[in-house]
């Protein structure tokens, strides 16, 4: 009884209803297991209509296929499929189990392969960084890295958290920081400028002539509420109470939309707003950028910079 239970609890949850009562019959004069490999084998024998195609499916012999649909049905004590010379097909307790124990099947089968679809294959290259900077700088240039190297399959993966390195998930992380990451190699890309940026419709008059001017405007602020007291310090503007007011957002590609929308005046990395200088839907406020403390890093695993697909990336 005890090794029974243990075999059924290992079950999917659906199926068990229906082995239990095939099986509460002949519980006391019965001692085997309910083989999970057996049901597998019964569901695909049921799906193929075929003994043969099921060991194919498998890759088994015909004759372990017929085994294993044997031994299910002694266990039950009912005949499960109808045998021709060329064909089966399941019996009515055959239709009855297969109708409960496939579904089970299929959501093991689709769970199975959710982790399959996230497991790098050898030429695939998993890039982790944050949604502004692959919205505002990466996605447009990778054209022309898909077009040198076809043999490689990049998945761009965004997160403003850190990339776990350690689990062999991510190749190359892409992260604005100091560039300390300890047990890491860290490869410095660039340093961007940090810049004062508005829409024509707000700034009617042009761009400004004095960095305090900017605080006639209502500004929009980066999720530490640290850029704009940055900008004002480097430029000699002394501490205001509105530097650190305004709606903040946690993604700089937003707060370059709220600035389009005209909502207000914001500091903002020179790499997320090239673009929309460039078409005009926003402006510099003023032109006096300031370099950043921090710049971006490709971040990799020990030793792994000279792997040639991150090579190639870099």
């Amino acid at each position: 009884m005890h090794a029974r239970q243990t075999y059924i609890s290992a079950l999917p949850a659906q199926m068990i209803s229906l082995v239990e009562r095939f099986s509460s019959a002949k519980l006391k004069s019965m001692t085997l297991p309910v083989s999970l490999g057996a049901l597998r084998t019964f569901v695909e024998v049921g799906r193929h209509g075929s003994i043969k195609r099921a060991a194919q499916e498998l890759n088994v012999t015909p004759g372990a296929v017929s085994q294993q649909v044997k031994a299910l049905e002694a266990r039950f004590g009912v005949r499960l499929l109808e045998r021709g010379n060329r064909e089966v097909k399941l019996s009515a307790h055959g239709l009855r189990l297969f109708g409960k124990v496939a579904p089970g099947f299929e959501q093991i089968d689709a769970a199975v392969q959710l982790f399959e679809d996230r497991r790098p294959s050898p030429r695939s290259l998993v890039v982790s960084t944050t949604p502004s900077f692959a919205a505002c700088w990466l996605t447009p240039r990778l054209g022309r890295f898909a077009a040198q190297h076809p043999e490689v399959e990049l998945r761009i993966e965004t997160s403003v958290q850190l990339a776990d390195m350690t689990t062999g998930g991510v190749d190359v992380a892409i992260r604005h920081g100091s560039g300390d990451y300890p047990g890491l190699d860290a490869a410095l890309l660039f340093a961007p400028r940090l810049i004062a940026v508005g829409s024509p419709s707000l700034l009617i008059d042009g761009p400004l002539t004095d960095p305090a001017d900017c605080l006639r405007y209502p500004l929009l602020q980066d999720r530490d509420r640290a850029d704009w007291p940055a900008w004002f310090e480097a430029h000699g503007v002394g501490p205001a109470r509105n530097a650190t007011k305004g709606p903040s957002y946690a993604d700089d590609a937003l707060l370059i939309q709220g600035v389009i929308a005209g909502q207000g005046l914001a500091v903002v990395r020179d790499v997320y707003a090239a673009r929309d200088l460039e078409a005009g839907s926003i402006m510099l406020a003023i032109d006096a950028p300031i370099r950043a403390k921090a710049g971006y890093f490709a971040v990799v695993q020990p030793a792994r910079m000279t792997v040639p697909k991150i090579a190639a990336f870099l």
